[in-house]
């Protein structure tokens, strides 16, 4: 079992920076891939960036390319997500998702999942 918990969530203006992170407990971190997705307000949840155990291998989705850059750091076992020039679109509920599976982690079928953390960003 893996819990996961997120933090830094907030409420920023557009152009402005923040950083979320996400805290791992129970099994090994380092065995896992993670993953961070977002709901908007009456969207579905989508994918937004995934690292691999190892933090050699990174994807992220169109919308946040250039702008976000995912970390992951095993000894304290957190990754996180730094996001420069939000937009209004980039609001939403933050998820942190892990799985030892690279495959099914950018389609959401994660094992785990975080309860999430509020990003807002003000036009």
């Amino acid at each position: 079992q893996v819990q996961l918990v997120e933090s830094g969530g907030g409420l920023v203006q557009a152009g402005g920076s923040l950083r979320v992170s996400c805290v791992a407990s129970g099994r090994t971190f380092s065995s896992y891939h993670m993953g961070w997705f977002r709901q908007a307000p009456g969207k579905d949840r989508e994918f937004v960036s995934s690292i691999s155990w190892n933090s050699i291998n990174t994807y992220y989705a169109d919308s946040v390319k250039g702008r976000f850059t995912i970390s992951r750091d095993n000894a304290k076992n957190t990754v996180s997500l730094q996001m420069n020039s939000l937009k209004p679109e980039d609001t939403g509920v933050y998820y942190c998702a892990a799985d030892t599976r690279w495959g099914v982690l950018k389609d959401g079928r994660a094992q785990y999942w975080g309860q999430g953390t509020q990003v807002t960003v003000s036009s």
